[in-house]
């Protein structure tokens, strides 16, 4: 027999943010593998576009409308989900919220640093934690993941909010990743550049900012969201069992460059 690891047969993923993007891309490749996919996302023409994209792979596919910075939407959403699904195996917590507008440091008011925590940060939170009390009390281990974001580990002027957002995930995850390995549960955050999404589109669509950032970029290319699809499937995969508390950096190497 070959070797199979990569094969998602019966497991079942969550992926919040799943309608668009980055989300979506993880989520197309986790289905073609054989997993069940959940997708939770606060647009529902966009969720319902998403789920019959999803439902061409043949796999049971359920779209919640959650706005994950509501801890009870979070909790009620998870009980629908495993209503819905029976189990989740992987959980993906990668919605999340940009700045919106560019503000110098010294000028931020308070409600515009907690409109971001409350999704980037608080709502990671609360569905990696509904998240791991299943693992838990079902057994056999499961996988979390957080979408974190190069604004982490570099300097992002006047993205304060986003960038503790994002470097608080990678934090958080290292401790679950450490206090849940007794349980057979990885945590790993994914870390990705400058990507092609409705985030990003007034950037890339800017020639000065592509003039300037594109030459960084060893790839010279933008990111995809297919660009997501591998890293996703092998974490939810059996291949990824010892691997946890890792950052992957999937940025065509611009970090480096």
């Amino acid at each position: 027999m070959g070797y199979k690891p990569f094969d998602l047969t019966g497991k079942v993923a969550l992926i919040t943010g799943g309608n668009s993007g980055i989300g979506l891309g993880m989520a197309q490749a986790i289905a073609e593998a054989g997993a069940d996919v959940a997708i939770w996302g606060t647009n529902p023409a966009k969720n319902a576009a998403a789920k019959a994209e999803l439902e061409k792979t043949g796999r049971k596919i359920l779209a919640l409308e959650c706005d994950v910075g509501d801890e009870a939407a979070v909790e009620a959403s998870f009980a629908r989900t495993l209503d819905a699904m029976g189990r989740v195996d992987g959980c993906f917590a990668n919605a999340g919220v940009g700045a919106g507008r560019s503000v110098p440091f010294h000028e931020y008011d308070t409600a515009l640093w907690n409109k971001v925590m409350r999704v980037n940060l608080d709502g990671a939170m609360y569905t990696l934690r509904a998240a791991a009390k299943h693992m838990v009390a079902r057994g056999g281990g499961g996988r979390l993941v957080g979408t974190a974001s190069l604004a982490a580990i570099e300097g992002a002027a006047r993205n304060e909010h986003y960038s503790a957002t994002k470097g608080g995930l990678i934090s958080m995850l290292q401790s679950i990743a450490v206090e849940m390995a007794r349980y057979g549960v990885t945590a790993n955050a994914i870390l990705p550049g400058w990507i092609e999404t409705d985030m990003t589109a007034n950037s890339i669509a800017n020639p000065k900012f592509s003039g300037n950032v594109m030459p960084r970029i060893p790839m010279r290319r933008w990111g995809t969201k297919a660009d997501f699809g591998g890293i996703a499937v092998y974490i939810m995969s059996d291949a990824s069992a010892y691997h946890t508390a890792e950052s992957f950096v999937i940025d065509g190497g611009y970090s480096l460059f």
